[in-house]
């Protein structure tokens, strides 16, 4: 029995049906949804003479602003359907960061959207949501 499912979202469509599909098959279990805010790279941010500081900063405050309008959105989401989530937050690469919420939190499934690339896309970029399945140890389901 599912008693506490993880739903990592982008964004994207896909995720918003990953969340939907979350609440309507398991009603009763514990829902976290986890937003994975890649790091500001440093290197755009460096001249020739100095590296801007407030420019960089700006763009992180910026990204972690629109994380939480995201997760915004995601709760006003679940409410629709009558139900309270858990949201965070977490900063790295995608994949690990979900791979660790994993064990962190002590969840016992994974719903992930699909971005729905395939062939080459597939294989020069790579899949979240196929990787976080090779990986996982808990059961994931892709929507």
């Amino acid at each position: 029995m599912t008693t506490h499912v993880l739903v990592p979202v982008d964004g994207s469509s896909r995720s918003d049906e990953a969340l939907a599909f979350a609440l309507e098959q398991y009603p009763s279990a514990r829902v976290t949804v986890l937003h994975v805010v890649e790091p500001v790279s440093p290197y755009g941010y460096a001249g020739e003479d100095a590296f801007d500081y407030e420019a960089y900063t700006r763009e992180a405050t910026h990204r972690e602003g629109q994380a939480e309008k995201l997760l915004e959105g995601y709760q006003q989401q679940a409410a629709e359907y009558g139900t309270d989530i858990e949201t965070t937050v977490e900063m790295g690469k995608p994949t690990k960061a979900i791979l660790s919420s994993i064990d962190e939190l002590g969840v016992d499934h994974v719903v992930i959207g699909s971005r729905g690339r395939s062939g080459v896309g597939r294989v020069v970029f790579g899949s979240v949501a196929e990787t976080v399945t090779r990986r996982s140890p808990v059961p994931v389901t892709i929507v």
